[in-house]
C-alpha cells in the first residue's frame, strides 16, 4: 500500500513546477517540526551549541532549518523522474576529473574505489548526480522498516542510475568493486561500539564507522571524499576531492584509525562550513553515552587531546 501511495504522490509532484513542489515540502517539514518531541529537538540543539559554539537561539534556528531541509530532500527524491533529465543543470559537479582521471588510469586495473560523504544537503540527490555523470556508483543503503517505502525508494534510486546494496551485503560490495564500481559510503552516523573506532570529532571522543578505511586498505583502492551543498538559487554543488590512500603497515588497526581520523576531520570541516545542511536530528554520540562508561570516555578524551 505504501509503495503505491508514494508512486501516486510522486507523479503529482512531477507535474508541478519544482519550486512549488519544494515549497510544499518545506511547509510539510515545518508542520512536523512543531510536533517533533522536545527531547529530540533539545538533543539537536545541545549538540549544535557544543559543536559550533553558538548560543541557544542560533542553535535552535540551525536545528529547525536542518529539519526543514528533510522536506526538500523528500520532494527531490519524488522528483527523480523529472530531475534525471536536468541533473547536470541542477547539480554542478566540481572536481569530476578526480574520478575520471582515476577511471582512465592504468593504476586502476579495472578496480573501483570508495566515495566517502556525509548526511549533508541531499545525499540521495548526490548519488543521482554521480550516476548521471557516468560514475558507476553503488549506493549502500539502510533497509527501510516499511517494505513499500523500501521498494519505492530503491526503485527511484535505480531509476536515477544507481545500483543499491544493503549495508550487510559486504560480499556484494567487494565483488562490485572488483568489477570497477564505486562504493558510496555515508560515514557520519553513529555505530555500535564494536563496529567502529573512536576518533576526535568536534572536540570530543566519537565512535566512527571504519568502512571506507577498511575497504581501501584491504583492496588497495583510493577513497574519494565528496560533499554537496545548496546554492542560493536552489541548485546544488557537488565537490569531489583528490583521492586518499590508506597506508598499509603491519599495524592494521593503526592504519584504519589514522585514515578514519582524516575522514572525520574532512566531515567536520564541511559541517562547519554548511552547518544548517547537516542532519543534526541524528543522535550522533549515543554509543559513547550508552556503550562506554564515563571513565572510558574521559580516558579516550585525554588520549585524543580533547580540550575542555
Amino acid at each position: 500500500m505504501g509503495y503505491y501511495f508514494f508512486k501516486f504522490i510522486g507523479k503529482i509532484f512531477c507535474l508541478l513546477p519544482l519550486k512549488i513542489s519544494l515549497a510544499i515540502g518545506r511547509g510539510i517539514a515545518k508542520f512536523f517540526w512543531i510536533f517533533l518531541p522536545a527531547k529530540r529537538k533539545n538533543l539537536a540543539i545541545e549538540n549544535i551549541k557544543f559543536c559550533l559554539n553558538v548560543d541557544e537561539k542560533k542553535a535552535a534556528e540551525i536545528a529547525k532549518i536542518s529539519a526543514v531541509n528533510l522536506g526538500e530532500i523528500f520532494i527531490e527524491v519524488l522528483s527523480f523522474p523529472k530531475l534525471k533529465n536536468m541533473m547536470k543543470n541542477y547539480v554542478k559537479v566540481v572536481g569530476l576529473e578526480n574520478l575520471t582521471n582515476y577511471i582512465n588510469s592504468s593504476e586502476r586495473e579495472g578496480r573501483g574505489a570508495v566515495i566517502m560523504t556525509c548526511h549533508g544537503d541531499n545525499w540521495e540527490l548526490m548519488g543521482g548526480a554521480f550516476a548521471q555523470n557516468g560514475i558507476p556508483l553503488v549506493g549502500v543503503a539502510k533497509k527501510q522498516k516499511s517494505s513499500g517505502a523500501d521498494k519505492f525508494v530503491n526503485e527511484y534510486r535505480t531509476l536515477i542510475g544507481m545500483h543499491i546494496t544493503y549495508r550487510k551485503d559486504v560480499r556484494e560490495m567487494y565483488k562490485m568493486m572488483d568489477e570497477g564500481h564505486f562504493i558510496g559510503l555515508i560515514m557520519d552516523q553513529d555505530v555500535g561500539r564494536h563496529d567502529g573506532v573512536v576518533v576526535k570529532f568536534f572536540n570530543r571522543a566519537t565512535n566512527f564507522v571504519t568502512g571506507a578505511a577498511s575497504m581501501s586498505r584491504f583492496k588497495k583502492i583510493p577513497i574519494f571524499p565528496a560533499f554537496m551543498h545548496k546554492n542560493s538559487d536552489g541548485t546544488h554543488t557537488l565537490e569531489i576531492f583528490p583521492p586518499l590512500i590508506v597506508e598499509k603497515t603491519k599495524d592494521k588497526r593503526a592504519d584504519i584509525y589514522k585514515m578514519t581520523q582524516i575522514l572525520a576531520n574532512l566531515i567536520e570541516n564541511h559541517i562547519k562550513k554548511y552547518p544548517a545542511e547537516w542532519f543534526w536530528l541524528h543522535d550522533r554520540w549515543k554509543s559513547m553515552r550508552v556503550e562506554f562508561s564515563p571513565e572510558e570516555v574521559e580516558t579516550l578524551n585525554k588520549e585524543l587531546g580533547v580540550r575542555n
